[in-house]
């Protein structure tokens, strides 16, 4: 009789602390709202605060919006309208940037976390869950010799996957400094990008593959054996960061697939991309693969003046690129934004294919070095795939 009353009562508590939960995050501010014109409407209740701003990642105002207190305590702040995108933003209250209490939607970019919200109408749709066949993606590991290690990779496969009997081509799409094997299924949106591209015919389908580019980790921040002792960071400050062994083991990860899913697994179907860091690492696998690859994709590729060409992976790029036009390729594809802090180095890099008599896609978009760009960039690259 006691233990029922004292399950009764534990269950009673457990119920009242839930309302309790519920109650302190209705408030009865809705935050954001995204206006049929195109701006969008931010809230936050804060009466004891003297100074709330909203900081976001879109061009207009630089991104930052004063936000002015009403009679009710609630700050509000509307912006410009603004072009079809998913953005991020945080809260500026009194010098503490936080997330926004009323949107329980959000994504973490590196070690910070950030509210999200969508302008439809444009590329944003793209990014969007449609009534369309949906891929799945999938968590999986596999063994890397020249690390010694289990690693994890995230696989997106098509909405027709083991359903027909046929075999399909390969995205090898890498990430950035600070990414994961997370980053392009969570901020990228690929799942969702390769869904309604497929649907709407304007891409093949494919098996895209995103591996972890941090040589020196295993696998996401919470998803090693360190468990929550490996805390997100920028690569650069990480083992192994572009000692040229990533490039050089990305067979492992090529042939890992090929054995494990319904791969057509020769040059012709296979492509290798990247964002910042990862088109770094996507040019010299094409570079030193180019048996491998007919595609290749840099997304404000991360060149770098001091690369230590002493390394193998990285040396004798001229006859590489030279190697490369001999073996031939189908797409040498590169995007930079025209405020990029990377855009000379690009620049620089297109002379250097001028003069070895490379054939490429240049395309300049404007601002700088931000997911909205590689976002759209991966829209363009996509269906210019296995035609």
């Amino acid at each position: 009789m006691k233990t029922h009353l004292f399950v009764v009562f534990l269950m009673a508590a457990m119920c009242v602390m839930a309302q309790q939960n519920v109650g302190f995050r209705d408030d009865g501010v809705v935050s954001p709202q995204v206006n049929d014109d195109g701006t969008v409407t931010f809230c936050l209740k804060a009466d004891s605060a003297s100074r709330v701003a909203v900081i976001g990642d879109w061009a207009e105002g630089g991104g930052r919006g004063e936000m002015v207190k009403g009679g009710d305590g609630v700050w509000r702040y509307t912006t410009p309208a603004l072009p079809s995108e998913m953005y991020t933003y945080r809260f500026d209250i009194d010098g503490v940037v936080g997330l926004d209490p009323a949107n329980p939607f959000m994504r973490r970019d590196v070690g910070n976390l950030f509210s999200i919200f969508y302008v439809e109408g444009g590329c944003a749709d793209y990014y969007m869950v449609h009534d369309v066949p949906h891929g799945d993606v999938v968590a999986t590991w596999y063994h890397s010799a020249a690390s010694n290690a289990d690693r994890r990779l995230s696989v997106y496969l098509p909405p027709m996957y083991g359903k027909e009997d046929k075999s399909y081509p390969v995205l090898y799409l890498l990430h950035g400094s600070g990414g994961d094997e997370n980053a392009w299924v969570e901020l990228g949106h690929v799942a969702r990008i390769m869904d309604n591209l497929i649907a709407r015919g304007e891409a093949e389908p494919m098996i895209v593959v995103i591996p972890n580019g941090n040589f020196g980790k295993q696998a996401a921040p919470g998803e090693t054996s360190e468990n929550l002792s490996y805390r997100p960071s920028m690569t650069k400050f990480m083992p192994g960061y572009k000692n040229g062994e990533y490039e050089a083991s990305f067979t492992e990860i090529v042939n890992f697939i090929d054995g494990k899913y319904r791969t057509v697994a020769d040059k012709q179907h296979r492509a290798v991309a990247g964002l910042s860091m990862g088109g770094f690492h996507s040019l010299y696998i094409m570079l030193n693969y180019p048996d491998k690859f007919d595609y290749v994709g840099l997304f404000s590729a991360g060149l770098m003046k001091d690369i230590d060409t002493s390394i193998a992976t990285y040396s004798d790029i001229d006859g590489k690129l030279a190697r490369l036009n001999e073996v031939g390729y189908k797409l040498f594809w590169i995007g930079i934004g025209d405020e990029d802090f990377l855009y000379e180095l690009n620049k620089d890099f297109r002379t250097q294919l001028d003069a070895d008599g490379i054939k490429y896609t240049w395309h300049e978009s404007s601002r700088g070095h931000i997911w909205a760009n590689w976002r759209q960039y991966l829209l363009l690259f996509v269906p210019q795939l296995f035609k």
